[in-house]
């Protein structure tokens, strides 16, 4: 039980995470924190497809223009779902066909990580089960062996499949029927975490069972999914609404890393701004959730061309770290607002990210937090008029000095956030 006196106080809390035993696995060098991009949002606004055919997305093609541009920008990964056989069809109940060393043939896996080496850009694997979890587990050693070889250092896995219908099958071949967060599928994570461990593999689980804070005790266990996720904007009924990404700081968070993928520019994929399944957030909160919304594998889920048509609102991405040495929610309410600072490891830079539900809000916010020297802010911010609903993309980018012990003024729209980064002035 967590008991605080602010909502802000729980969400500040290490308990869960500390509650686990020490590192287990020794040096952990190898597991670093990095930023991609990925074929995957296509799939979702049915642009491409997983299975093979006319608009597979997993091309060689395809991938090759995806670590083109994760080389430009300096991202460190590329994420590709639908490169190994068993997609065609109904995949969501054909777990057991799945092959996790097969690559379709239009998808040259060992070619294209030697192009991704040779631009600093490695893939990142995907291993989806439909939640045959024995099938997965006859084939896990060669296949994070196969990664190993190929210098792939994450895998995205995939348990897709409804509650209660995970499966496994004894040495008869006799099915029997699991829950996602039931004692076999622990035993499996846990599995699966200490085999690429020894391989030297990173993993982001999507379906998981609910985080613990065992990424104490194995630092693989690097982020996972476990609530509703960006791709919910695309086909959800309904998508996320407003106040979501103000819930999850408070509830799911708490637990540890989430996958949520933020970052999509086009946030009505063509259509008429008020129809739905559309983002409903404005461009200036899927900034925020970048420092909101901590993973230590964290993507930058929408279509390169649209990040080619907004630069500026780019450059964020592109800059927001996601490794952190401290994070302290400022202020906030579970269904209102959220406020998050977080420091960068690797430097003396802060981190805000100020996400509003449906309504618009004005924030002051302290920086008491800070160390005593001046930092230079750049604020991504909701324009004039911007609401997630009639005018998502009014955006703006405003620059000032600050120090130690001020205050920042921020107004949020509808459905709205603000980006800011504090960079120490020398």
């Amino acid at each position: 039980m967590q008991v605080s006196d602010s909502a802000a106080g729980r969400a500040n809390s290490d308990l869960i995470l500390n509650l686990n035993e020490p590192n287990v696995l020794g040096d952990v060098s190898w597991a670093k924190p990095s930023k991609y991009i990925g074929i995957w949002w296509c799939m979702h606004i049915n642009e491409c497809t997983w299975g093979s055919g006319e608009i597979h997305g997993a091309t060689t093609e395809r991938t090759q223009a995806h670590i083109d541009f994760a080389a430009a920008h300096g991202f460190d990964g590329v994420l590709v779902e639908g490169w190994n056989f068993g997609w065609d069809g109904d995949w969501f109940s054909n777990g057991e066909i799945f092959s996790f060393t097969e690559p379709y043939a239009d998808f040259d896996l060992e070619g294209l990580a030697a192009y991704g080496a040779e631009r600093g850009v490695y893939l990142i694997g995907h291993h989806e089960t439909s939640g045959a979890i024995t099938n997965y587990e006859e084939q896990i050693a060669d296949a994070y062996a196969l990664y190993e070889r190929l210098g792939i250092p994450a895998i995205k896995t995939g348990y897709v499949a409804d509650g209660g219908e995970l499966t496994r099958r004894d040495a008869d071949g006799k099915v029997y029927h699991e829950w996602h967060d039931g004692q076999f599928a622990v035993n499996h994570h846990l599995r699966a975490l200490q085999i690429a461990a020894q391989h030297k593999i990173t993993i982001n689980a999507h379906e998981p069972v609910k985080d613990t804070g065992l990424r104490r005790t194995y630092p693989n266990a690097f982020s996972r999914e476990g609530a509703r996720g960006q791709e919910y904007n695309a086909w959800g009924q309904p998508p996320n609404d407003p106040a979501h990404t103000t819930i999850l700081p408070f509830t799911r968070m708490l637990s540890g890393p989430m996958d949520f993928t933020p970052g999509i520019f086009d946030l009505n994929f063509g259509k008429p701004v008020e129809e739905n399944p559309r983002v409903q957030t404005t461009l200036a909160k899927q900034l925020a959730l970048y420092v909101l919304l901590h993973s230590p594998i964290q993507m930058a889920a929408d279509l390169p061309r649209n990040y080619e048509a907004n630069p500026d609102a780019f450059e964020f991405i592109k800059a927001v770290p996601v490794d952190w040495s401290e994070s302290i929610m400022l202020d906030g309410y579970p269904g209102e607002f959220a406020v998050m600072a977080r420091k960068d490891r690797n430097s003396d830079a802060w981190y805000i990210g100020a996400v509003s539900d449906e309504n618009t809000r004005n924030l002051d916010i302290s920086l008491a937090f800070l160390d005593g020297q001046m930092y230079e802010t750049i604020t991504y911010q909701d324009g004039q008029d911007a609401s997630w609903l009639e005018n998502p993309y009014a955006f703006e980018r405003v620059e000032k000095t600050v120090q130690r012990g001020e205050t920042l003024s921020l107004t949020l729209a509808a459905g709205g956030g603000a980006a800011i980064a504090l960079i120490p002035v020398r």
